[in-house]
């Protein structure tokens, strides 16, 4: 049965292998790799900052290594909460303006954590139809109701919420779409919220660190605070170029996780170093504001050339720029053809994305350059029109991209490089 399975996924384009990745040589930029042998150019990471190869930060890992050695040793509640854990937790909630935050293990541990422990059993969940595959999970594994509006759509929701008034609801989004780079139109949602007692929860794991005058998220770009969105999810290896994941919100939230958020309370914590590193990394994302506004500067060049090229874009103003290919075996093929050029792009298909919707999903580091920008636009056009003309038109944008009801036993717009 599950060489049968594999077999099926192949004959379809949707077979997944892992590429083992090495660094060419120590690179502050954070761009170069050696990928089966070939230097690369990768334009497929989350290391927004180019915080993950600063060696500032490693020299902070290194020498927290050095003084309290690698594993915690318990979780959080055993022995394993450690002086550098509260100071990051202690950042966090200053960086996001709350009266505290709960680091977590992985951003998937931190959203299962919170719907989980926030959601009971006749209450009703509500999910944008692209969230991230951890947030749709998180809603699903609760017990409460499961209900998700279509993308981007406020209206929606507000006719949903209206439909169950007087009953318990969360509403769980993404402050920035993975795959599709654009951002929630959170005010809208907090107002829809607000007016049916609704409580809203923003994963804004590719906002934070980007977004916003001091690159505090999407809730900063809308100018909100946490009256409109009182659970705020954060991810640490993406824009700060460490790991992990938080929860930010009141005292009484936090309280409450600690005791009954189960991925917090049953998982050994971080490594401490890791913690020491993460601060290390927070204090020069909110020092060197020129790394934001590179990363955003280099997706507007990209959108500008890509235009000037013919390469059609999908709607996006953040790092992540998605090109709709359609067909998962095109979407491999450009991908292909951009490596042999020596440009490192992943290939997202189902169940990813939805069936018709496959991608080229690329991203862009402060770490690039004017000129690898150029570079990736050049190949990319090349790489595209390489391809068949059946295989290279991609279908028209709206309805495909909304996942199928029942498409997939558990509906998933998908998470990162990592499940592409």
């Amino acid at each position: 049965m599950l060489r049968q399975h594999l077999d099926q996924l192949a004959a379809a384009g949707l077979y997944r292998s892992r590429r083992v990745v090495e660094r060419s040589r120590p690179d502050e930029r954070g761009v170069r790799v050696v990928v089966d042998g070939r230097d690369c150019l990768a334009f497929c990471s989350n290391d927004y900052l180019a915080l993950a190869q600063d060696p500032r930060v490693a020299e902070s890992l290194a020498h927290a290594a050095r003084e309290y050695g690698l594993g915690s040793g318990a979780s959080h509640l055993v022995s394993g909460h450690h002086s550098e854990h509260h100071a990051l937790e202690e950042a966090l909630a200053r960086f996001t303006g709350r009266a505290r935050a709960l680091l977590f293990s992985t951003g998937y541990m931190a959203n299962l954590g919170v719907v989980t422990a926030l959601a009971r059993r006749g209450d009703t969940v509500f999910e944008d139809r692209l969230n991230h595959a951890s947030l749709l999970d998180a809603g699903l594994l609760s017990g409460a109701r499961f209900s998700r509006f279509p993308h981007l759509d406020p209206a929606a929701l507000e006719a949903r919420l209206a439909a169950v008034d007087g009953r318990r609801s969360l509403v769980l989004t993404d402050g920035v779409f993975s795959m599709d780079g654009d951002i929630a139109p959170l005010p809208a949602l907090a107002r829809s919220c607000a007016r049916h007692g609704a409580r809203l929860i923003v994963d804004d794991a590719h906002g934070l660190g980007v977004l916003g005058a001091g690159g505090r998220g999407a809730l900063e770009h809308h100018d909100m605070t946490e009256a409109d969105v009182p659970v705020l999810v954060g991810t640490l290896g993406k824009a700060f170029g460490s790991f992990g994941a938080f929860v930010a919100g009141s005292e009484e939230l936090i309280e409450y996780l600690v005791q009954r958020a189960r991925t917090y309370v049953y998982t050994t914590a971080l490594p401490p170093a890791i913690a020491a590193a993460t601060r290390r990394s927070l204090e020069l994302a909110e020092a060197e504001p020129w790394r934001r506004a590179r990363v955003l500067e280099h997706s507007r060049r990209f959108r500008a050339l890509s235009a000037a090229a013919g390469i059609p874009l999908m709607p996006s103003a953040t790092p992540i720029q998605p090109v709709l290919v359609g067909d998962a075996r095109a979407a491999v093929a450009a991908s292909e053809a951009l490596l042999a050029r020596g440009i490192l792009v992943t290939a997202i298909r189902p169940p990813t994305v939805p069936e018709g919707a496959s991608r080229l999903r690329i991203t862009f580091s402060a770490g690039h350059s004017e000129a690898d920008v150029e570079r990736l636009v050049t190949s990319l056009a090349e790489a595209l029109a390489e391809l068949p003309a059946a295989e290279s038109e991609p279908p028209a944008a709206g309805p495909t991209r909304e996942v199928p009801a029942g498409a997939c036993p558990l509906p998933q717009s998908g998470p990162d490089a990592a499940s592409t």
